[in-house]
């Protein structure tokens, strides 16, 4: 076997590899039902609550239902776009649910909007903690407003390093 059919026969194995990230997109899918089943045993007992007078607090189960909304679609946006970026594109055509994002998030897109989902995923646990901040010792709220700047600054660094990287390719 000459060398220039090592490569090529090298390169389509590498190519076809790419299929061993679907199982990881179709297990965020898995992720989702379990987000959606969690979900609705937090509705159920908010909805039993509010009926029955028995829940304190309201404002955290639908803060809890925010968060869990916004983990789902944030992993649907990763299980998209990954797949898309990195094994093949879905074959939907223009069905009028397509999302408008789809074929759209680049890695770098990607990065940012994950970035961004966490920071508000971070910020509604925030609100959660400060909510329930009478059971919270000051270092421990002290901790969690840290991780969230941490979360924040991060996100910023992010943005600011693709737009250097942006600007420096079109130059």
């Amino acid at each position: 076997m000459n060398m220039s059919k090592l490569e090529t026969t090298l390169e389509h194995l590498l190519f076809r590899a790419r299929w061993m990230l679907a199982p990881f997109f179709f297990g965020l899918m898995i992720a989702v039902v379990a987000l959606l089943i969690k979900f609705c045993k937090e509705l159920y007992n908010l909805m039993a609550g509010v009926i029955t007078g028995s829940l304190e607090n309201p404002i955290i189960s639908i803060l809890t239902l925010v968060d869990s909304a916004l983990l789902a679609s944030l992993l649907l946006i990763i299980a998209f776009s990954g797949y898309e970026n990195f094994v093949s594109k879905m074959a939907i055509g223009d069905h009028e649910d397509r999302p408008g994002w789809m074929g759209k998030v680049s890695f770098s897109d990607l990065k940012l909007k994950l970035i961004g989902a966490i920071v508000a995923i971070s910020a509604v646990e925030l609100l959660k903690s400060f909510i329930e901040s009478d059971s919270l010792s000051n270092a421990a709220l002290g901790w969690k407003v840290g991780i969230h700047l941490t979360f924040v600054v991060s996100g910023v660094l992010f943005a600011l390093t693709d737009a250097i990287a942006d600007r420096g390719g079109k130059h």
